[in-house]
């Protein structure tokens, strides 16, 4: 009968198990295709302290109990050597058809995990206090609450697909991302009918801005998203009906590319009715605008209300910046300040608005294009006490 093989501990070795001249551990086995694999730790059993001047790591035998549970589970021993980095970008290459606001998200979480150590984690080793960890380290270097849930948003379904493809046995990202850190993101708040005035007043007599008076109006009454307002055309404002066409959106990629698409939701397309008040700013709009000698073309469409200097549509872009600087330009006049009021403020105003004036909710779910009721209630109608109050008055002198 053969003696036993032992360490230098004189602790006897298992099948597979040697210790090298070196006194590092080795486990040799055969992975499913039949090749040969190795193994390697300072450290034969969990309780054999880390020799002087090593990097701590599992012992021996914890790696191959981990790679025999991994085969039982059905996970084959290395597939797990993925980065988080080429995970996430197998992930994205999977998303054909996406919007281009979309796709834009993608590049920029990659973009991210590129600069971070934890992309060139192998997917392995990723625990979730590791996933936890990565998050609030990407909020102590100054990425705010809605950057971090968009890069969770991402690196959660890849870490899913991972699962789901036999490669790690759990998600380390399947956790609340509000239990890990602070959410300090502003919320977009309406503005008072006050300011909105005030705001439209000061636009109409300013000697520059007040060219865009007209878009600046018809987005505080109309509730369009900008992406719906740059997108339309001559064809979409229907005097006769009074209401307005929204069938589409338009975006400018980072290449500058144009592009139509669909509108946000299937209940993004829809009629929006105009006041006369609106109807006037269109026909102002459309009158300004007959010197155009080319039209552009975007994807079949053309007549878009509003051209740059260079003739093609205006963008979001250019209306976010237009609004930028007329608060700035209010604001170094007067010494009450005007808020921060983007394209997207006014049509939480405009909402907010119709919800101050009685209008059935549905109704404006409708106008405002959302498929879900909760969102135009929880996310759009911001109301305060002062109103709450003005309505019991109102509902008690009824009775």
């Amino acid at each position: 009968m053969s003696e036993k093989r032992r360490d230098r501990k004189n602790r006897v070795l298992r099948n597979g198990e040697s210790q090298r001249k070196d006194g590092r551990y080795m486990y040799k086995y055969n992975d499913a295709n039949g090749e040969v694999k190795y193994f390697y730790s300072w450290r034969l059993d969990k309780n054999d302290p880390t020799p002087v001047g090593k990097k701590y790591e599992l012992s021996l035998r914890e790696k191959v109990r981990k790679m025999e549970e991994d085969r039982f589970a059905g996970i084959l021993p290395g597939a797990g050597k993925t980065t988080v980095l080429e995970l996430v970008e197998k992930y994205v290459s999977l998303k054909t058809g996406v919007r281009h606001n979309t796709e834009a998200n993608y590049r920029f979480v990659i973009n991210i995990i590129k600069k971070e150590p934890f992309g060139k984690l192998s997917i392995d080793r990723v625990k979730q206090s590791d996933a936890k960890a990565w998050l609030i380290k990407l909020q102590k270097d100054g990425r705010g609450y809605s950057t971090i849930h968009t890069v969770r948003g991402v690196v959660r379904p890849a870490f899913q697909m991972a699962t789901d493809d036999d490669l790690i046995r759990k998600n380390p990202f399947d956790f609340q991302l509000a239990t890990v850190v602070v959410n300090d993101s502003v919320t977009r708040e309406a503005i008072s009918r006050a300011d909105m005035r005030k705001f439209l007043k000061f636009v109409e007599e300013d000697k520059h801005f007040s060219k865009y008076y007209e878009g600046f109006y018809i987005l505080f009454h109309t509730g369009l998203r900008i992406s719906e307002f740059v997108g339309l055309t001559i064809n979409d404002i229907d005097f006769t009906e009074m209401k307005i066409h929204v069938t589409h959106q338009l975006q400018r990629k980072r290449n500058m590319e144009y592009i139509i698409e669909d509108t946000k939701t299937s209940s993004g397309t829809r009629d929006v009715p105009m006041t006369s008040e609106v109807a006037e700013c269109f026909h102002r709009i459309i009158d300004k605008r007959k010197k155009v000698k080319v039209e552009p073309m975007i994807d079949g469409y053309s007549g878009f209300l509003y051209l740059d200097k260079n003739g093609m549509p205006m963008v979001a872009l250019h209306w976010e910046k237009y609004f930028q600087h007329v608060v700035e330009k209010y604001n170094g006049i007067y010494k009450i300040q005007m808020p921060k009021i983007t394209p997207h403020v006014c049509r939480h105003t405009f909402c907010s608005n119709m919800a101050k004036s009685g209008m059935n909710p549905k109704t404006f779910q409708y106008i405002m294009g959302h498929s879900d009721i909760c969102v135009t209630l929880n996310t759009y109608t911001h109301l305060t006490f002062d109103d709450a109050k003005e309505e019991m008055e109102r509902l008690s002198k009824a009775q």
